[in-house]
């Protein structure tokens, strides 16, 4: 996922950035569910970030064990993800 999107054009980048940001900020979400914390938005560091802070959340998903009740469903999410970035 990370190779790919190093990989875009600026303006697929762009096209996508929106899809991945919302799917990162469910992980965000999910994370502050299972570990009892409060919501709060990830802020939009434009495309260059959104990768690390896609690595970092599925970091931290899998730290919180967010993926024990779902990880097939994490994984199937980031190859979905993955298709859609062309």
């Amino acid at each position: 996922m990370v190779q790919r999107w190093s990989q875009l054009p600026l303006d697929q980048a762009l096209v996508c950035a929106g899809r991945v940001r919302a799917f990162v900020q469910s992980l965000a979400d999910e994370v502050a569910q299972a570990t009892g914390t409060r919501r709060c938005g990830v802020p939009d560091c434009g495309p260059a970030a959104l990768m690390d802070q896609l690595t970092v959340m599925v970091y931290d998903a899998s730290a919180a064990e967010v993926t024990a009740t779902r990880p097939s469903t994490l994984v199937q999410d980031l190859v979905r993800l993955r298709h859609e970035l062309g």
